[in-house]
């Protein structure tokens, strides 16, 4: 078995091993560059040396107009008079726009058409929903001009009744007789019966908070308009078709007047997938109205007032076990904070239900999920897309049920798994079989390497002799589903071209946001060619060349496009084998691609030479490829299908110590072990695990969004919102890829997504700090900690456990 080394971040100095378990074909010599290859980023280099050009980056047009959108300061309001004279008489502006100037719909949304570019200015619309919502958009010659006559508008309202916490929100939705979205649920057996069978039952609620996406490049888009009233946008979107059908629909023209291209995001983790059409939608009225270009660049503050985050979730949970901890049934109650409007939470909410059991078989069960208004911001896409919150959930839980018995929460969690693979296979709660559990031997695997057992022995010695610090370990288990939900989405096109001199040029529909994903795509065509990387070119994405794509998102990116890069690919290559055959009266099957060249019965032709040939002969050399994944059906009315092509697997163990006195805390190390199938690029994929779980942690531990009384957002720049930093990275990080790794299912080389299953892993961090605050009270009492555990509430779960509060 081929093995590749990769060097270790975790600063023991040792090599990490990650098996590449599914080859292409193997010859004496590889390509550089292919499948399997650990390969650098494409764009690493320039990422790192300011290289790398973004949105802002491409040069202005001549006359470009910078574009201000000014923001609601309230909640909830009727907009009683917005006067703009001054605002359109101050020095440098060119145009003063609201929803009275937009020729086609006023609306941005990505389904349900309740997202209004700017509020009408009459009627019973002229309402604004929260503080931070688009009023109106100024375009003049300086960013700097368009906001100070900003400043110059008069506007009045008159307050009406506002949501802003999940409390107000059930009270606001119970006296209305209506939710944001209808409830959902999904049921397994017969849980009332098995909760009343149970010899043993837990109840309990956790809180989980958001989380602000906070890429690194801000929202942006700019506009140019061209002849016939068409549309030229650049927009930092993981979803350029999107983009293009909101611009065209707002313009009121059809969607081929309106092209979108981008080449790279600096970060996205699914903010940048229904909300850049707002940016674009503006930026391109502004230059259809004055016939100038425009950009619309949102600084740091206004982007997170403006843009959704991660969706909050209040948790119940009712579950019935015996001794062992084997579970019998279990309930979960989810209230969503979605926001103003609906966006994506439909599905974001249903994927918190699909992911309620994790890794668990809970063999009756009932999932139900309330989808709530709160006058804030609507609420988005964000890497898990409701995933993690639903794990969160049955994680906590466990530790729970774990704490009833005296049992530890690993022998717990182990007890409760899937059925591996070749065992009968057991049933989610919304019925589809688990045919591909591998979490069992990764798990096995990673207790072993982790030396899980006896660091628990020596934690509790630790917490012996300590009063005041305390330390707390936890394995815990990921696994998670890979598709889109919404089945319509599961498809993808790509564009191949190879030039005479044999060199290619690769365009799809996904987007690179610093994942790697352009890369990997690369890696499949020059596989598939036998040719070295350095010979395709890797160029922006356009809806141009590759229509009607989905967004870059679920975790697809290279499961959709790689095959669909592939298909197109193996089309060219296919009518190359066809045209060797002939010309050189062989079998198709003695025309053979090897690294760089090809093997025509006994004649040995360089790659480059017989596409020469095949131009002069006038063989087509360009080709398109799609692809939609197979074997996948939900039916949402009866909960029941198979919505995932397959799943992701991963464990990771880690270990913490607080500090009781101020409730302060460091992770000190975690061990983690994923699943990635065959991996495409394993340089690639560490890197995403990496980062996922650093992003998780995040999310679990520092990150807290906070808004006050009346809407206001008062975490929006990083002196107020704490994102992770290097220092918070463990300094003992050991990250492996599991080198027993095959997907089951038919994936570009048998490959798995990487994308969003690493963030959940992070949940171990989560776990581990109940267990120390366990520890705190010397075991006495389960402790209420919600998400994120800052040092304030893991000083007031320690308080608690020890009867302070």
């Amino acid at each position: 078995m081929d093995e590749t080394r990769i060097q270790d971040r975790s600063g023991a100095g040792q090599p990490e091993i990650a098996t590449l378990n599914e080859r292409p074909p193997t010859h004496e010599a590889r390509i550089k560059g292919g499948v399997a290859t650990p390969t650098a980023h494409d764009s690493g280099a320039k990422h790192v040396t300011g290289a790398a050009r973004y949105t802002d980056d491409e040069p202005e047009l001549p006359g470009t107009l910078q574009v201000y959108i000014a923001m609601s300061a309230r909640a909830h309001a009727r907009l009683v008079r917005l006067d703009l004279a001054a605002v359109r008489a101050a020095p440098g502006v060119a145009a003063v726009l609201t929803a009275d100037d937009i020729p086609g719909q006023n609306d941005y949304s990505p389904v349900f058409g309740d997202d209004p570019i700017f509020p009408p200015l009459t009627g019973d619309g002229a309402i604004v929903q929260y503080v931070g919502q688009p009023l109106f958009a100024v375009a003049a010659e300086t960013e700097r001009a368009a906001r100070s006559a900003a400043k110059l508008a008069i506007v009045e309202y008159e307050d009406l009744p506002a949501a802003i916490s999940i409390d107000e929100a059930i009270a606001h939705a119970d006296a209305a007789g209506e939710d944001l979205l209808p409830a959902y649920e999904m049921r397994l057996g017969d849980p009332v019966a098995a909760l009343d069978a149970a010899p043993m039952r837990v109840k309990g609620r956790v809180e989980i908070g958001g989380q602000d996406h906070f890429y690194l490049e801000g929202q942006i888009a700019t506009a140019a308009p061209l002849e016939d009233g068409d549309m030229f946008v650049r927009s930092s979107t993981q979803h350029p078709s999107e983009v293009q059908h909101n611009v065209a629909k707002m313009l009121g023209v059809p969607d081929h007047a309106v092209t979108v291209e981008l080449r790279r995001m600096g970060g996205g983790f699914g903010g940048k997938e229904s909300q850049p059409a707002l940016f674009a939608a503006v930026a391109a009225l502004v230059a259809a109205k004055t016939g100038r270009p425009a950009k619309c660049r949102l600084d740091r503050d206004d982007d997170m007032e403006m843009t959704g985050k991660r969706h909050e979730l209040r948790i119940d949970y009712d579950l019935g076990f015996d001794k062992d901890g084997t579970i019998a049934a279990a309930e979960f109650e989810h209230v969503v904070r979605c926001g103003y409007s609906r966006d994506l939470s439909a599905a974001i909410a249903d994927r918190a239900m699909f992911h309620a059991d994790n890794a668990y078989d809970l063999k009756a069960a009932r999932i139900h999920s309330r989808r709530l208004k709160t006058h804030t911001v609507s609420n988005t896409a964000f890497r898990g897309f409701g995933g993690p919150q639903g794990m969160v959930g049955i994680e906590r839980a466990m530790d729970e049920i774990a704490f009833v018995t005296g049992l530890d929460p690993l022998d717990v969690r182990k007890r409760n798994f899937y059925p591996g693979v070749g065992e009968e296979p057991a049933k989610t709660p919304y019925h589809m079989p688990v045919t591909d559990s591998v979490i069992g031997e990764i798990v096995d695997e990673l207790e072993t390497s982790s030396d899980y057992r006896a660091r628990r022995e020596a934690v509790k010695a630790f917490n012996a002799g300590n009063a005041i610090l305390k330390k707390g370990l936890a394995l815990t288990p990921v696994k998670f589903g890979i598709s889109f939900t919404t089945t319509h989405l599961n498809q993808a096109g790509a564009l191949v071209h190879v030039y005479k001199d044999g060199s290619v040029h690769l365009n799809h529909g996904g987007t690179e946001m610093g994942q790697g994903l352009f890369v990997k795509v690369a890696q499949v065509v020059a596989e598939e060619f036998q040719i070295d990387l350095e010979k395709v070119k890797i160029t922006a994405t356009t809806t141009a060349k590759v229509p009607n794509t989905s967004a870059t998102a679920a975790s697809s990116g290279s499961d959709l496009n790689g095959m669909a890069a592939r298909n197109a690919a193996r089309t060219i290559k296919d009518r190359l084998i066809d045209f060797a055959a002939m010309r050189y009266h062989v079998p198709r099957e003695q025309v053979v691609f090897q690294p760089n060249r090809v093997l025509i019965g006994n004649m040995e032709k360089r790659f480059c030479d017989l596409v020469g040939e095949a131009y002069l002969a006038r063989i087509s050399l360009s080709s398109t490829g799609f692809y939609a994944t197979p074997e996948i059906t939900y039916d949402r009315e009866a909960a029941s299908g198979r919505p995932f092509y397959y799943f992701a697997y991963g464990a990771a163990c880690s270990e913490v110590v607080i500090d009781t006195l101020t409730g302060e805390y460091r992770l000190l190390r975690a061990d983690i072990l994923h699943d990635v199938g065959r991996s495409l690029n394993p340089a690639i994929d560490l890197g995403q695990i990496e980062g996922g779980f650093i992003q998780g942690m995040g999310w679990l531990t520092c990150e807290e969004l906070w808004w006050d009384a009346k809407g206001r957002l008062k975490t929006h720049a990083p002196s107020t919102y704490k994102i992770p930093t290097a220092n918070d990275r463990p300094d003992d990080l050991r990250i492996r890829i599991w080198e027993k790794g095959e997907n089951r299912s038919e994936t570009v080389y048998r490959s798995k997504a990487v994308g969003e299953p690493p963030f959940m892993l992070a949940i171990s961090v989560f776990s581990a700090l109940t267990d120390a605050v366990i520890a705190a009270g010397d075991g006495r009492m389960f402790p209420r900690l919600d998400a994120p555990a800052t040092p304030e509430r893991v000083l007031w779960a320690v308080e608690a456990v020890r009867g302070g509060r």
